[in-house]
């Protein structure tokens, strides 16, 4: 069963006054996709956003937040940035970087503010889902209001050879 402790995500957006629920899911260790957490939430998958950390050169890290079952395009997440390259985080240092694992990303309450984007198709929702920042646990909540919270930044982020739905 999901842990329903308040992760720093939920404590966060509840003092932010943004409406938004949390949903638990059944967590599968050796299925950690987000296609697998659309499935568990009977949800489409485009609402349900993966988080990912990225490094760039001279810029350091930055985190694109994108359709579950989408690649983010690195050349344009480099161009969002404004780095010549940009490669995604080893996994190790996902914790030590961002305080979270994966599986359990939240694009809310790392440990510090590092530049957001949010792929443009999250505005095409009336609500999405992102990590709560443990596995099992989603946050539904309108796209504009998180990325307003977030201070992000919504640029296409999306591979071109996985159109958009």
């Amino acid at each position: 069963m999901a842990n329903n402790s308040k992760t720093n995500a939920i404590r966060l957006l509840e003092r932010s006054g943004i409406k938004f629920d949390v949903i638990p899911y059944m967590v599968d260790e050796n299925d950690l996709a987000a296609t697998h957490v659309a499935e568990q939430l009977n949800e489409n998958i485009s609402q349900v956003f993966k988080t990912l950390v990225l490094h760039g050169d001279h810029v350091g890290y930055f985190v694109c937040v994108i359709p579950g079952d989408k690649e983010v395009d690195l050349k344009k997440a480099a161009h969002a940035i404004g780095a010549k390259k940009v490669e995604m985080i080893a996994m190790k240092d996902l914790l030590p970087v961002t305080g979270y694992i994966r599986g359990g990303c939240s694009p809310i309450g790392m440990k510090k503010s590092f530049p957001t984007f949010f792929d443009i198709t999250a505005k095409d929702f009336d609500y999405i889902y992102v990590s709560a920042g443990v596995r099992g646990l989603q946050i539904r909540v309108n796209p504009s209001d998180l990325i307003g919270f977030v201070s992000a930044t919504t640029v296409d982020l999306i591979k071109t050879n996985q159109p958009h739905s």
